[in-house]
């Protein structure tokens, strides 16, 4: 581990309403950070800021509203001074199978999980750049680095939440700016559970795959063996890095479950780089 500075930080963190976003609010005006949180209604804003006083700022904002996301921002800059972390926390999960979520849900999803962080980052870049610092923490999930039945379309918007991190990480990091995608398993969120929507399959030939899946995911809704609060510890202890990690996994079965995709894909290169490596020219032409 690299080493650590603790000198209080200005934080900007969207989706602040419950699970994660809520937990890390929290702990952060506990150590006597400043927050400026969004919500989706004015009175969560409000309640935020009475409870924040003078070290914080509640926001409305839809991250899916492109118009209002920039303002924001500008928002939260002008009552902090500046912001030294940004947490791309907003975002929820459509649950079903690929074939059957009809398409003006597939585009939420991706208007949401990936249009919205996008937005925030075009939004805040500029003072980051100006600054030469900051650290930048997407939220993405397990399910971003590993695709599962009846949650393709949500792994999609992660995947492409994943990738945005990872080559953003390579043009900012010259620049002082530190970018960590954040893959968290099963936690005990309203992920699950009313934050989801469901498309219930229709076609029994997907009972077994993605109607299993959803059926285990809402089965475990509230019993998930993730904790939001040591999750937010796991992410403060992570910025207070002078060389923080571009992946941060949070939760024993997002450790395991990378594991199994690290071994399943490292086989599959092998076995098959024969077939791979011959679609080149041959040396020399």
């Amino acid at each position: 581990m690299s080493s650590a500075s603790n000198t209080s930080k200005n934080w900007f963190i969207t989706g602040a309403s419950s699970g994660f976003g809520e937990a890390l609010a929290e702990l952060l005006l506990a150590k006597g950070d400043k927050v400026a949180a969004t919500f989706r209604h004015q009175s969560q804003a409000d309640a935020f800021t009475q409870k924040a006083g003078a070290n914080g700022l509640g926001l409305v904002l839809d991250v899916a509203d492109a118009a209002r996301v920039p303002g924001a921002v500008q928002a939260a800059i002008a009552a902090l001074g500046h912001l030294d972390v940004v947490v791309n926390n907003a975002g929820y999960g459509s649950l079903g199978p690929i074939e059957e979520i009809d398409e003006a849900e597939v585009q939420r999803q991706f208007d949401v999980n990936v249009f919205g962080p996008l937005r925030v980052l075009r939004a805040v870049l500029p003072h980051l750049r100006a600054r030469k610092s900051g650290h930048i923490l997407n939220i993405t999930s397990i399910g971003g680095l590993r695709a599962f039945p009846g949650v393709g379309i949500y792994n999609g918007s992660k995947f492409a939440l994943e990738g945005i991190g990872e080559a953003l990480s390579k043009e900012v990091g010259p620049l002082g700016i530190r970018v960590t995608n954040v893959e968290p398993s099963g936690f005990r969120t309203k992920w699950a559970g009313e934050s989801a929507t469901f498309t219930k399959p229709k076609n029994a030939d997907y009972d077994a795959t993605a109607g299993k899946n959803m059926g285990d995911i809402q089965g475990y809704s509230g019993a998930q063996p993730g904790d939001p609060v040591r999750a937010a510890q796991a992410m403060y202890d992570v910025v207070q890095l002078e060389r923080p990690p571009l992946h941060l996994l949070l939760g024993a079965a997002a450790v395991r479950g990378i594991r199994i995709k690290i071994k399943e894909l490292s086989d599959e290169v092998e076995q098959y780089a024969g077939v791979s490596e011959g679609a080149d020219f041959p040396a020399g032409q």
